[in-house]
């Protein structure tokens, strides 16, 4: 019997961080472009010091939204580590944040300098954010949700990556 009251206390405590980023410094628009651009040389440097940074953690699922920029800074990642990158959609995010808050284990979501905020937002349940400059990238957003078998614990650390 107590063996069963141990393995539901333990059961019922967990812990998932949600590492959210910008997508990292994109190319400069040029002729017949579309506003889905590319990174640019130093959008891709930072894409690989984001998996260099990530690289001891346990990240289990990885997400961004469908352009080539938020795509391109996880792949480095996803290729190091073989876990496919997953398309969210930006006009579905409120029901992407509710999948992601009852999701096991740690997520990589990728964003943008207008939805970074929203994402961070609603998994802490506090505004925080506000829309990040455009000019700013590096920002990792580490998101920790510790559920006890009382209360669940919530907290943001915001850290760096890349040059």
């Amino acid at each position: 019997m107590i063996c069963i009251a141990v393995l539901c206390f333990f059961a019922s405590c967990s812990s998932t961080r949600y590492y959210v980023v910008r997508h990292a410094e994109k190319a400069a628009p040029t002729g017949n472009m579309t506003s889905d651009v590319p990174l640019s040389e130093a959008g891709s440097s930072r894409a690989l010091a984001l998996r260099d940074s990530l690289g001891g953690h346990a990240i289990n699922t990885l997400w961004s939204s469908n352009t080539i920029r938020t795509r391109s800074t996880l792949q480095p990642y996803s290729t190091q580590s073989g876990i496919p990158i997953r398309v969210y959609s930006n006009d579905s995010l409120d029901h992407y944040i509710s999948r992601w808050k009852s999701a096991r284990g740690n997520l990589l979501i990728a964003g943008h300098s207008n939805t970074v905020d929203n994402i961070v937002n609603a998994l802490l349940g506090q505004s925080t954010l506000t829309d990040l400059p455009d000019s700013q990238y590096g920002d990792l957003f580490v998101v920790h949700r510790k559920k006890g078998l009382f209360k669940t614990r919530i907290w943001l650390e915001r850290k760096r990556f890349g040059k």
